[in-house]
């Protein structure tokens, strides 16, 4: 079954139908691929699109803020130490308490002091070991950090302006601190997704202030990291999953300098992003398209052309089995070209079958003129073994008599043959036992009335054979039987069997008399043996005499069966 399975796949695989298929699959994979060419790049433009509107739309979502911080560092360059002189703290305090958005203003001197500030500090207060500060007497101009607990009353950023000389020399520091609830990010923005939230955070990553702080937050705890190295480089865009378990999308950019970050996080639409939709569709339609061509070619050939060729293949098949009367006849709504081959198909029966009837006419005639022809040799023979029993009244020789007696039953036996093959139905072939029983009953029947009665028993197995191996058999039979009517059966009469045995792998036909018996060895040398021994040679068989225990004489012919017999021209027509 599987060998079968397998064979009938192969068969399918090579009918036209798939080859179609195939062909058409390959003249429309160039645009297939064309089409993934055009995708993966109109992805990366779409990407590119996408990281840059979330990251705009984040900006605006901190407009404030960074308007704040812009602010912060132009009032903290016009402060210049000459510009606040010696009423330094009442001037910081007076623009803190007319300002909006400031804690506090500080002036730091060269060595990382307190100059003045806006507020009472604590005696011996300084930043000179702090980052930030470092950073300015380094060389920076302006510095954006957390705001240190000592310098701040609530969480803060420290916005800070390095302070010079006219020749360039450091002269230390002029800070703001601004409240994280001043620059509180504003997601009001309709051009943001549903569910936006937007944060700042400093150079490490850490969240400076938050519209909602869970959104930043992952799973673990551990928070969003290694973005911002990214960031520094240019606007970037990733996927986290926050402390639900949530898919995320986030985008981060930097906001001012490399000191603060603004970072946007949104639920992630996968899929049903329009900006995921439109590359995949521009791949999924023209794939969509070659898989509908492969499949209409499948189908339309199957409906135009496939089911039409097996419908031939049918009647071809009954055509085959010798039935040439079917015709295609619903194949006229078929295509024209299968109505070409169906007509030409039904050609073809036509043809073949009036020519099979001619052939059948031809065959009948033959077999008439055959019957005849045997009828005719048989009255011959007949007219023959009539002169020849005519001559033999007429001789008073007993030899002569004796001679003309023997041919006179093999004339017989040979009429006898043919008047078999033309009362049989087929006359190329005849039943042997049905032929032995009358041969028997003849030879028996001519010598009734010349002495004591012999009567006959015939036992046969059926076998079909053709007059070439018939003749032989006949005429050994002929010898056998009156050889027992000429030595067991003279002037005592008695019993003749005819045995006829097919087995597998020979025939057997044995003649048995209960006469006195006769001596084997003189059997050898005369006229019927010989003539026997000729007539088994020519069925390629062997020929013996027995003597069986109760006595009489067994003669015996052992030959091959004969091979079936090809099937008749008329029943293969039939």
């Amino acid at each position: 079954m599987v060998r079968l399975g397998r064979r009938f796949a192969s068969t399918r695989a090579q009918g036209i139908r798939f080859r179609l298929a195939a062909a058409m699959a390959v003249g429309l994979l160039p645009i297939l691929l064309l089409s993934a060419i055009q995708t993966q790049a109109a992805f990366q433009r779409e990407a590119e699109d996408r990281r840059n509107d979330l990251v705009l739309a984040a900006e605006r979502s901190v407009t404030t803020a960074k308007a704040r911080l812009d602010s912060a560092s132009v009032l903290l360059e016009v402060l210049r130490p000459e510009s606040i002189g010696l009423y330094c703290a009442p001037r910081l305090r007076a623009l803190v308490a007319e300002l909006d958005g400031y804690d506090a203003l500080y002036r730091f001197s060269p060595s990382g002091r307190v100059a003045c500030a806006s507020n009472s500090v604590q005696g011996g207060l300084t930043v000179r070991d702090t980052d930030w500060f470092s950073r300015l007497q380094g060389g920076e101009t302006v510095v954006l950090t957390r705001a240190p607990d000592r310098l701040a009353t609530e969480p803060a950023l420290l916005a800070a302006v390095r302070s010079e000389r006219p020749m360039g020399a450091f002269d230390g520091v002029l800070a703001a601190v601004i409240p994280l609830s001043a620059l509180q990010p504003d997601v009001r923005d309709r051009a943001l997704p549903e569910g936006t939230q937007v944060a700042l955070t400093d150079a490490s990553g850490a969240l400076l202030t938050a519209t909602d702080p869970e959104a930043f937050e992952t799973q673990g705890g551990d928070g969003l990291s290694g973005w911002v190295d990214r960031a520094r480089e240019g606007a970037v865009e990733f996927r986290a999953r926050d402390a639900s378990g949530r898919s995320r999308l986030y985008a981060g950019a930097a906001l001012a300098g490399r000191d603060v970050y603004v970072l946007l996080s949104t639920p992630d639409p996968g899929l049903l992003s329009w900006a995921q939709l439109n590359p995949t569709g521009t791949l999924l339609l023209p794939l969509a398209a070659w898989l509908m061509a492969f499949l209409a070619v499948m189908i339309f050939t199957d409906r135009i052309v496939i089911r039409w060729l097996d419908y031939l293949e049918r009647v071809a098949a009954i055509y085959a089995k010798g039935r040439f009367t079917v015709r295609p006849v619903q194949a006229e709504n078929a295509p024209a070209e299968i109505r070409v081959l169906a007509r030409t198909l039904d050609d073809m029966a036509e043809a073949i079958g009036e020519r099979d009837q001619s052939l059948l006419d031809a065959l009948e005639e033959k077999d008439a003129l055959m019957r005849e022809i045997h009828h005719r040799v048989k009255n011959n023979l007949q007219i023959i073994s009539s002169l020849l029993s005519m001559q033999q009244r007429a001789l008073t020789d007993p030899a002569a008599r004796a001679a003309i007696g023997d041919t006179r039953q093999r004339i017989s036996a040979l009429a006898l043959i043919y008047r078999t093959l033309y009362q049989s139905p087929d006359i190329r072939e005849a039943d042997l036992a049905d032929f032995l029983r009358e041969l028997t009953g003849q030879l028996v029947a001519s010598e009734s009335g010349r002495g004591p009665v012999v009567s006959s028993q015939v036992t046969a197995d059926s076998l079909v054979i053709d007059p070439d191996r018939l003749a032989p058999l006949a005429l050994w039979a002929v010898e056998a039987i009156s050889n027992a009517q000429k030595h067991a059966f003279a002037g005592r009469g008695g019993t003749l069997q005819v045995r006829f045995v097919v087995e597998e792998n020979a025939c057997r036909l044995e003649v048995e008399d209960d006469g006195p018996g006769a001596d084997i060895s003189q059997l050898d040398g005369g006229v019927g043996r010989t003539l026997m021994t000729a007539f088994a040679r020519q069925l390629r068989g062997e020929v013996s005499f027995t003597t069986p225990p109760g006595g009489g004489t067994i003669a015996r012919l052992t030959f091959p069966p004969p091979e079936p017999p090809p099937p008749s021209v008329h029943g293969a027509l039939t």
